[in-house]
This record gives C-alpha cells, sequence and structure tokens, in this order.
C-alpha cells in the first residue's frame, strides 16, 4: 500500500473518531455560551432578614428563578428541581443558588424561611429573595429576563392563582453577567437533561477567570 493511500486512511480514521466523539457531547447552546446582559446592582433581603447586594454574589456563578410560596402550579416542581441541582453540585463548588419571589406582600423573610426549611435549602448556598415589587421586578424582569405578570381578579382559577412568571432557571457568571437560560418543566423538556447542562455550563463559568 502506497505512502498516500496509508496517510488518508489515517485521516479517515481520525475523522471518524472526532465524528464519534463529538456525537457523544451534547451540542453547546448559543445563549449559554454568550453574554446575554449585565445584572444591574440589586438590595434585596434574604430569608433571614439580611440585606443581600450584587456585591454579595461577586465571584460565584449563581443560578436564579423566581416562584412564590402561594403557588399550587409549577412552583413547588421548579423548588424541587432548585434543590436537586443543589444536592448534585460538588462540595468543592462555589455557586450559589438565588429564588425570587412574585408574592412579596405576602412571602415576607419569615415565610420564605420556613418555605426554605421545606425543601431543606442550604443557606449557605441557597438564598430566597424578597423586597417590593418594584425592585424584584427590576432584577427578575430587567436583568434576569424572568417574567412575572400579576393576574387580575377576574382571570384567577383559584385564591393561589396569583401570578404568571417564568419556569425558567437562569445562569449569572462571577462578574454579574447572564450566560445562560434553561427550561424546568414544559412539553417535551427533558428536565434531568437540562440540569445536566446546567451543571456542565456551572462547571464551565467556575473555571474561567
Amino acid at each position: 500500500m502506497s505512502r498516500t493511500l496509508w496517510v488518508g486512511v489515517g485521516l479517515l480514521i481520525v475523522i471518524l473518531a472526532v465524528a464519534f466523539v463529538m456525537s457523544r457531547v451534547p451540542p453547546a447552546r448559543g445563549p449559554a455560551a454568550s453574554v446575554m446582559g449585565q445584572v444591574a446592582d440589586f438590595t434585596l433581603t434574604n430569608q433571614h432578614g439580611q440585606m443581600v447586594t450584587l456585591a454579595n454574589l461577586k465571584g460565584s456563578v449563581w443560578v436564579a428563578d423566581i416562584i412564590f410560596t402561594r403557588c399550587a402550579g409549577p412552583c413547588p416542581r421548579m423548588t424541587q428541581q432548585m434543590k436537586l441541582l443543589q444536592a448534585a453540585l460538588p462540595p468543592t463548588s462555589k455557586a450559589r443558588l438565588v429564588t425570587l419571589t412574585t408574592d412579596p406582600d405576602y412571602d415576607t423573610p419569615e415565610v420564605l424561611n420556613s418555605y426554605a426549611q421545606h425543601f431543606e435549602a442550604d443557606p449557605e448556598r441557597w438564598m430566597f429573595l424578597t423586597g417590593t415589587k418594584k425592585e424584584i421586578a427590576a432584577l427578575a424582569i430587567d436583568s434576569l429576563k424572568l417574567t412575572a405578570i400579576e393576574k387580575s381578579p377576574e382571570d384567577r382559577e383559584d385564591p393561589a392563582d396569583l401570578f404568571i412568571h417564568a419556569t425558567i432557571m437562569v445562569v449569572v457568571d462571577k462578574a454579574g453577567r447572564l450566560r445562560g437560560i434553561f427550561e424546568t418543566e414544559g412539553e417535551g423538556i427533558d428536565a434531568a437533561q437540562e440540569r445536566r447542562e446546567l451543571l456542565a455550563l456551572v462547571a464551565q463559568l467556575e473555571r474561567e477567570r
């Protein structure tokens, strides 16, 4: 066999090997690989009554979602997904978890603390934040792209049907920049796969300097 033919066979083997490896790697998400915006500074209150600002999260990758404790719809499932994420993060990870409420009039720090304990939230890693509706909207809607709309009384199906809100989780990097959006539920959504991809992004961002 000629040298040229051997080289050709070798190149074919390399191409096939690369193709096989690439087929085993989940496709990169456009939003996850790019900077989608800068999170503006904020001042909110956590479940322990302590003030939290953007500076408190600087230097940590963080994952955020938005719920309300009286929610009888997706919120308990979303919080369970965050609990699974908490359990899956390696002990060496410094990533933080942030849950915002759409219902600050009801979700006081005391209520949020009880809710956090129900879901076994690690207070060193997972914070539940409340504040005024304006303050929450500025962070959730303007910075994190988390939709939250209060329903009018005539549109409510039951007393707990108070808000329409996003069911996504978003990832923010150590510099306070929005870097990824992941679904937690919905038609055709594989929550376990979304969580794996989210964890992979968190690990990637924690390696960034």
